[in-house]
């Protein structure tokens, strides 16, 4: 069983979160927008193209909040090349309204809140408090994992440089 820590404390992932060189693992999570209200997103709903996902605990959090507009910012270089995505279990109307708030608009925000797929079937559902790890990953055009990183104390952001050269090489 994969592991993530929180200020020091060992908590336990449910599964294992895919590898370089693995499929992306279906899922179904929720969007919303104003003009449709909240929809279901599978992953076979998302554009053929470079991804980043990006995995948050909570997006109205100081980690989470300063990674998902640090990432939209950069993501933001590099057009319509790739397509990006901020995971949480936040509410998708939460998630709209901070999304909204902070200018965050190159990172589309989906939620797992009501059955956890994405946590479950990604292996970042963490056991003890039902939040995602925080992780990041880079999907190429065709579904495949090329890079992972699953940050091992939750309360630090993702190291940023690896991530983005792994998406800009796919463009």
């Amino acid at each position: 069983m994969a592991t993530v820590s929180f200020l020091g404390n060992t908590l336990h992932l449910v599964g294992e979160p895919p590898a370089p060189g693995e499929h992306a693992r279906d899922f179904l999570v929720h969007g919303y927008a104003s003009d449709r209200g909240m929809f279901p997103v599978t992953w076979p709903d998302l554009p053929l193209k470079p991804r980043l996902v990006s995995s948050v605990p909570s997006l109205d959090t100081p980690v989470c909040s300063r990674e998902t507009k640090t990432l939209n910012e950069r993501i933001g270089e590099l057009g319509d090349a790739v397509a990006a995505y901020t995971i949480s279990v936040d509410l998708p109307f939460a998630q709209a309204r901070w999304c909204g708030a902070e200018g965050v608009d190159n990172m589309h925000s989906l939620s797992d809140y009501k059955s956890r797929s994405f946590g479950n079937s990604w292996g970042l559902l963490v056991e003890e408090t039902q939040l995602l790890a925080r992780a990041v990953f880079v999907v190429d055009a065709s579904d495949v994992v090329t890079y992972a990183q699953v940050v091992a104390e939750i309360t630090h952001e993702p190291d940023y440089e690896p991530l983005l050269a792994a998406l800009e090489a796919l463009i």
